[in-house]
């Protein structure tokens, strides 16, 4: 344009394009909409973040993590079960889904809840998608704290692991297993029942996580009892 002697500056090219657009005659063409949409969602904050040095666990709920297991139940059949496991009173939650998604892991928080006799205030979780979205917004809705481990530390997780390896072993290597989803998640609260009522735990000194959490309870009431 210099050329021709004239000189129009970048914001006013700017203020032009963009009453254009206002107006409806300039269009941005469907892959800019798109890759601009794409980069509000990468951008929008998380609710789960790091959980904090020094974070201590002294009560049943203070911290559960949360994981997933994959269950091939037959050569084309696979199931995602998703585990919870208290810090505390090791006690454990089991739910089968046949799609490891965000939608399901929400569907296994209010599972969970009624599933754990205490209050939930924190969640520890890996960085899997199933665990954003719906989740988080479960979590923030609930206002349970949640806490995503950094990349590469399964370690982190490594009581709900364990759990995961218990279920394989005791009940998924052991039990005639439904393909039915909903006859499945009958036989795993069966499981579930087990795990937190009949089978005896070595960390917790052979309790049930029952026994543990009913006799955590009478201590903070005799302790209560003496501070009054």
């Amino acid at each position: 344009m210099s050329r021709e002697g004239i000189w129009i500056s970048g914001s006013t090219v700017g203020r032009v394009l963009k009453r254009l657009k206002d107006r409806g005659v300039l269009v941005e063409p469907l892959n800019v909409r798109l890759a601009k949409a794409a980069r509000k969602r990468r951008w929008k904050p998380r609710y789960a973040v790091r959980k904090p040095k020094g974070y201590r666990v002294e009560a049943p709920g203070d911290l559960v993590q949360v994981d997933t297991l994959q269950v091939r139940l037959v050569a084309n059949e696979v199931r995602f079960q998703f585990s919870a496991w208290d810090m505390a009173a090791k006690y454990g939650a089991f739910r089968a889904y046949r799609r490891q998604t965000s939608t399901a892991a929400a569907d296994f928080l209010h599972h969970l809840k009624t599933k754990f006799p205490f209050r939930i205030k924190a969640i520890q979780i890996d960085g899997g998608s199933e665990f954003m979205d719906q989740f988080e917004e479960a979590c923030r809705r609930l206002e349970i704290t949640l806490f995503a481990n950094p990349p590469g530390c399964p370690e982190m997780n490594g009581g709900v692991e364990r759990s995961n390896r218990t279920s394989r072993e005791e009940f998924y290597e052991v039990e005639d297993l439904a393909l039915v989803t909903e006859e499945l998640n009958r036989q795993l609260e069966g499981w579930e029942y087990t795990y937190n009522y009949v089978r005896p735990h070595q960390t917790l000194d052979y309790l049930t996580p029952n026994e543990y959490y009913l006799r955590w309870k009478k201590i903070q009431k005799s302790q209560v009892s003496l501070m009054s």
